[in-house]
């Protein structure tokens, strides 16, 4: 019997291999010249196979958008990139991120919010997923920046001064910029100072979950109007972002209006009640959070000293209720400070919730005897004048308080302002008083979180309506107010402090005010 042919044999096995490799080879170059369009080769380039870090197919879509993009949309950055990032622009996590964004950028096209000719920018973008991610879907014109380069798409600059002119830009992605500043607001002006009038700019945030919080936001953009709000998924499909559209427009005063507010400026006197109470520009936010303040004691306590400071247990402090992270400046204004430990030291830096925040501290007293302890107090600023409605000079009464507080026995005594028409045993000092509630205005803006404690001896009563007047209401997110009346006297069983000449129903009534208008009041003791 004759042998088996394997020369034949092996011949034939060799055949199919190299057959399988030749309609493998001609496959290979049929995509890339069907779908890449011959761009994913350039010279020197072999690239017929998957480079070393393409781990991930992409689907023919992206592979046509890109191959779109390499040919050169802008002109310059496809003919500057070299092969090594475009291997790295088709990797993995490349197109996971790429394609995350290209889906929500081509949402917000559909929408209206971006066209093809949009001149856009990505705001802290280290890598450049937005950018690559706008150029895909066909919005050439894109650029992003961030403290390093990572050029051909993002360039290097100082996101507090971006180096971009006024108004220069139609679309600006902000992604999560935000949500990692320390200093929002002022990353907040740069990108409203570059976008164009009835521009675009987009918001990713994971810290806007609450009215409060989402119009603390609103209010960084000056002159841009709050378009859409929802909520979407990250990248990773596992996070819950919230999406803010907002456009920049263009605010305008006719001489009607510059006139009237000039009047009604020149009449701020002759407001005298609640009636003429100044409305805020933004109030719905804040009537939101006072849904969950705790209640009022509406009753008149027997024992004060008790109910008062036990009720201090239920406060329901803001930052408990809604993120303040999204704010200018934080500030604690101690109106009647007395001495350090008073309520700053004992109370405010060990207990109120900052959120991390570090705040600028106001002390205001008027009593003299408390002024060098404030001399070696780091970080907090002294406002050695009486808070009053105007600025006048004043007699200011220093008399001992038979209910004084235990943590400032020892001291001076409690001081308010005198009037000059009561007669009085304790000791009165001259005194500056200054204009409280414009100094407020003045000072800070609905950009600042301002929390205020307010320990006036009876004051409360000037002060409170002047706040109304002037709008300076509108300003104060927190308040801490110990409202003085003619109450129960711990000393003396049945008899009523003749100190005072107010009810607490007319302490109640200050405090309704208060909520109804909007500011978060707390029944201090």
């Amino acid at each position: 019997m004759d042998p088996p042919p394997k020369p034949r044999t092996c011949r034939n096995l060799l055949v199919r291999v190299l057959f399988f490799c030749v309609v493998a080879l001609a496959l290979r170059f049929a995509y890339v010249v069907a779908v890449l369009g011959g761009a994913g080769c350039v010279s020197g380039d072999f690239c017929l196979f998957s480079s070393p870090d393409e781990s991930l197919p992409i689907s023919a879509s992206a592979a046509a958008s890109k191959a779109a993009f390499v040919r050169g949309h802008d002109g310059g950055v496809a003919t500057a990139a070299p092969p090594s990032l475009r291997a790295l622009w088709t990797s993995r996590e490349w197109r996971r991120s790429v394609e995350y964004y290209s889906s929500i950028f081509n949402r917000l096209r559909s929408d209206g919010y971006l066209s093809p000719s949009s001149h856009s920018l990505c705001v802290d973008t280290p890598i450049g997923y937005e950018v690559l991610a706008l150029k895909e879907i066909g919005v050439s014109d894109a650029i992003g920046v961030a403290k390093k380069k990572s050029l051909p798409l993002v360039r290097q600059g100082n996101l507090f001064k971006l180096p971009f002119s006024d108004g220069k830009f139609d679309f600006v992605f902000v992604g999560l910029a935000l949500d990692r500043s320390r200093r929002p607001a002022d990353l907040a002006a740069e990108i409203a100072r570059v976008v164009k009038h009835k521009g675009f700019v987009v918001i990713h945030t994971t810290l806007a979950e609450d009215l409060y919080s989402l119009t603390s936001l609103q209010l960084l953009f000056s002159g841009h109007d709050l378009i859409k709000s929802r909520k979407i998924k990250g990248p990773d499909s596992l996070t819950t972002l919230r999406e803010i559209v907002i456009q920049k427009v263009k605010l305008e005063l006719d001489n009607s209006n510059i006139l009237g507010l000039q009047k009604d400026s020149e009449n701020l006197d002759s407001f005298s009640d609640g009636n003429s109470v100044n409305k805020c520009s933004t109030q719905e936010h804040r009537m939101h959070i006072l849904k969950s303040a705790e209640p009022l004691i509406e009753e008149e306590p027997l024992k004060p000293w008790i109910s008062l400071k036990r009720n201090v247990k239920n406060i329901k402090y803001l930052p408990a209720l809604a993120d303040i992270n999204f704010k200018r400046r934080y500030v604690y204004i101690d109106v009647g400070a007395r001495s350090y430990g008073s309520s700053i030291g004992s109370w405010f830096r060990k207990q109120y919730p900052k959120q991390n925040h570090t705040f600028e501290i106001y002390a205001i007293e008027a009593d003299h005897s408390f002024y060098d302890e404030y001399k070696s107090k780091k970080g907090i600023t002294l406002l050695p004048y009486a808070a009053w409605i105007r600025n006048e000079t004043l007699s200011f009464e220093i008399n001992r308080d038979h209910d004084q507080k235990e943590d400032e026995k020892g001291g001076g005594g409690m001081g308010r302002i005198q009037p000059a028409s009561r007669s009085t045993n304790g000791v009165v000092q001259t005194i500056n008083g200054f204009d409280f509630a414009d100094w407020v205005k003045r000072t800070f803006s609905e950009k600042d979180y301002v929390v205020m404690k307010m320990d006036v001896e009876g004051t409360e009563f000037e002060l409170i309506p002047r706040l109304f007047e002037t709008g300076a209401n509108c300003l104060i997110d927190e308040l801490f107010l110990e409202c003085h009346y003619n109450r129960w006297q711990r000393c003396c069983p049945g008899v009523r402090s003749p100190k005072y000449q107010n009810t607490y129903g007319e302490c109640l009534d200050l405090f309704h005010e208060l909520r109804q208008n909007g500011v978060l009041v707390h029944q201090w003791w």
